[in-house]
C-alpha cells in the first residue's frame, strides 16, 4: 500500500532539521511501483522530493544513486550545463530509509521526441558528451566501478556466456556476438565517465534544451558506448544532429568503433531480458525473449548489410530492425539498474553520405541495406553537425514512467499510464 503524501511530507521534516513544508502532492513519474514518492514545497520556496523504496531492488538502486550523487561534487557539477539532483537528507522508515533530494523540473520525452528537432537533439548530444568529458579521477575516489577496455570486453563475454548457458540463445546469435568480442579492433577505446543507466527517460528537457539528468545509480568509468545505444537506435529526424554534436564536443574525439559497440550493447539487451526472465522464474518473459531472439536471427539470415565488426556475420537492415523491435513489449521491462531495451532503429544514411562526399565514391543504392561500419565516423561526424538549428516543438509530450530514480516533474504534469518502460538490468 502506498504511503500517504502527508505521511511522507511529515517524514521529510524529520529527515531535514528545520524544514517546514507548505504544500505536498504525490509524485508518480517513473515509479513503476518501486517507490513511494512525494514532491513538496517548503516555506522558503524550495522544491524537494522524498522517496521511499518499496522493494529490495529499489533500495539497492537508491543506495547506488545516493553514492553517485555524493560523488558528483560541486566542482564536477560545474562542468555540466544541466542540473543533477542534490542530496538533502534522509530518515529511517519501516526497515529502510526515506531520502530527500532536490526536485529538478522538466519533462521526460521519448527517444524519438528528444531527436525530433535539431535544437533539442543537439542539446542531448552535448549533455552526453559533457558526462563523458568529466575527469575520471573522482570516480575512483568515490569507490565507484571502473572498467578498462579489457575488463569491459570480458564483462560482455561473460554476459554472452550466461545467455548461452541457458540453452535458449540461438546459435547464429551466439556466433555473431562471439565474433564481435573476438575482434580486437572493436575494443580499442579509452574509458570515460559514463552515466551507466542512461536512457531517454533519464533526461529532463524544456522542449529546447536538456534541463536535468536523473538516475545516476550506474555512474562509473567504462565504455562510453554504454550510454549511446538508445540514441543510435532512435528514429528522430535530427538524431544525426545529436550524434554530430556529441562527437564535436568530445575532448579528444570518439573512437571509430563506438557506434558498432553501441549497437552490440543494444542487441545484448535481448539477452539481458532473457536472463531476467530466467532469474525471476517468469516463463512469460522467457518465452517473450526467445521470440525476440528468434526474430533477430530470422532478420540476420534474411538480409546482409554492414557487420558489427569486420569479422562478424550480417547485421540487420534498418527496416528490419524497425519491424522487429516495434514489436518489443515496452510495458513489462524490469526496473533493476535502468538499462534500456533496443526498441527503435537509427538511420545512419546522412553520415554515410558525408563519408561518400569526402571519399568521392559513387552514391549508395537507396534501396540497399544501410551500412553501419563507419570506420571514419569519428572524423566525419563533426562536419555533419553544422546545419543550423531548428525550432523544437514547444509542446513536447511528457514520456513518463513514474518517479523511480528521478526527481523530475510532479504527477500533475504526466499520467501514470504513460510509457512505463525500463530495461533489463545491465
Amino acid at each position: 500500500m502506498a504511503r500517504p503524501p502527508l505521511t511522507l511530507a511529515a517524514l521529510a521534516t524529520a529527515a531535514v532539521p528545520g524544514l517546514e513544508v507548505s504544500a505536498a502532492r504525490a509524485h508518480t513519474r517513473r515509479s513503476h511501483g518501486a517507490f513511494d514518492a512525494v514532491e513538496f514545497r517548503t516555506t522558503d520556496d524550495r522544491r524537494l522530493i522524498i522517496r521511499v523504496p518499496r522493494s529490495q531492488a529499489a533500495e539497492s538502486e537508491q543506495s547506488a544513486d545516493l553514492v553517485a550523487l555524493r560523488a558528483l561534487t560541486p566542482g564536477v557539477r560545474s562542468r555540466l550545463d544541466f542540473a543533477v539532483p542534490s542530496f538533502i537528507g534522509q530518515a529511517p522508515i519501516d526497515g529502510t530509509r526515506a531520502v530527500v533530494t532536490e526536485f529538478i523540473p522538466g519533462v521526460v520525452s521519448t527517444a524519438d521526441q528528444l531527436t525530433a528537432h535539431e535544437r533539442l537533439a543537439e542539446s542531448v548530444g552535448l549533455a552526453i558528451a559533457a558526462i563523458h568529458s568529466l575527469p575520471t579521477g573522482f570516480v575512483g575516489d568515490a569507490g565507484l566501478p571502473r572498467q578498462d577496455a579489457v575488463e569491459t570486453r570480458e564483462s560482455v563475454v561473460a554476459l554472452i556466456g550466461r545467455a548461452a548457458d541457458t540453452g535458449r540463445l540461438p546459435a547464429a546469435l551466439l556466433r555473431r556476438w562471439e565474433e564481435a568480442t573476438d575482434d580486437d579492433t572493436l575494443w580499442r577505446f579509452r574509458p570515460t565517465v559514463v552515466h551507466g543507466t542512461l536512457t531517454a527517460d533519464s533526461i529532463l528537457n524544456d522542449g529546447e534544451t536538456v534541463t536535468g539528468v536523473l538516475g545516476w545509480s550506474g555512474l562509473a568509468e567504462s565504455d562510453p558506448a554504454r550510454d549511446l545505444h538508445w540514441l543510435l537506435t532512435c528514429r528522430g529526424a535530427a538524431a544525426e544532429r545529436a550524434l554530430g554534436a556529441y562527437i564535436a564536443a568530445r575532448e579528444g574525439g570518439a573512437d571509430a568503433h563506438l557506434p558498432q559497440r553501441a549497437l552490440l550493447y543494444g542487441e545484448l539487451e535481448l539477452a539481458r531480458w532473457l536472463l531476467h526472465g530466467i532469474d525471476e522464474h517468469d516463463d512469460a518473459i522467457v518465452d517473450d525473449a526467445v521470440g525476440l531472439l528468434d526474430g533477430l536471427v530470422e532478420s540476420v539470415h534474411d538480409h546482409s548489410s554492414e557487420p558489427l565488426s569486420p569479422e562478424t556475420g550480417p547485421i540487420l537492415a534498418v527496416d528490419d530492425v524497425e519491424r522487429l523491435l516495434d514489436e518489443t513489449p515496452l510495458d513489462r521491462l524490469p526496473a533493476e539498474r535502468g538499462g534500456a531495451m533496443l526498441t527503435d532503429s537509427y538511420d545512419f544514411s546522412e553520415l554515410d553520405r558525408q563519408a561518400l562526399r569526402t571519399s568521392g565514391a559513387p552514391p549508395m543504392d537507396a534501396t540497399a541495406p544501410i551500412p553501419l561500419d563507419l570506420s571514419d565516423w569519428g572524423d566525419a561526424a563533426p562536419d555533419g553537425a553544422t546545419a543550423p538549428d531548428g525550432d523544437p516543438d514547444a509542446a513536447t509530450r511528457d514520456h513518463a514512467r513514474g518517479d523511480d530514480r528521478s526527481t523530475g516533474a510532479p504527477s500533475g504534469d504526466v499520467t501514470d499510464d504513460q510509457a512505463r518502460r525500463n530495461s533489463a538490468s545491465s
